[in-house]
């Protein structure tokens, strides 16, 4: 399994299903997954749903710029990290942000988000 493929593949599902249905996230991470959105912590599934789905706009389009992908551990884990752009709502200005996923393998051909982190990049 090439892992560009997987980390292409994957982006392109979490962005869609960000952009799409939000709520539907939940399924990508387990209890023991955390995300830093901008500086703040959630642990576990349902408290990272939470906070994705009550983030402030109904609309968002992601543009993704570029992805790099790497071997992670001895079990099989990726680092994707993620750069581009984003727009919350019609008529919004772009904004820039980077994105880090730790995914770890379910099985084979199947990963789930251990660690999240989201910065939007101003300036």
């Amino acid at each position: 399994m090439d892992p560009d493929s997987v980390a292409k593949a994957f982006v392109e599902h979490y962005y869609r299903t960000f952009d799409t249905n939000r709520a539907a996230l939940v399924g990508l991470y387990q209890e023991g997954s955390m995300l830093s959105f901008e500086g703040e912590k959630f642990l576990g599934a349902a408290a990272i749903a939470t906070k994705l789905t009550s983030l402030p706009f109904e609309k968002c389009a992601h543009t993704v710029v570029t992805v790099d992908c790497q071997p992670a551990g001895p079990t099989g884990g990726m680092l994707v990290f993620v750069s581009g752009s984003l727009q919350a709502g019609d008529g919004e200005h772009h904004i820039k942000f980077s994105q880090m996923f730790h995914l770890m393998p379910l099985g084979p051909g199947n990963f789930y988000v251990h660690n999240d982190m989201f910065r939007l990049n101003y300036g």
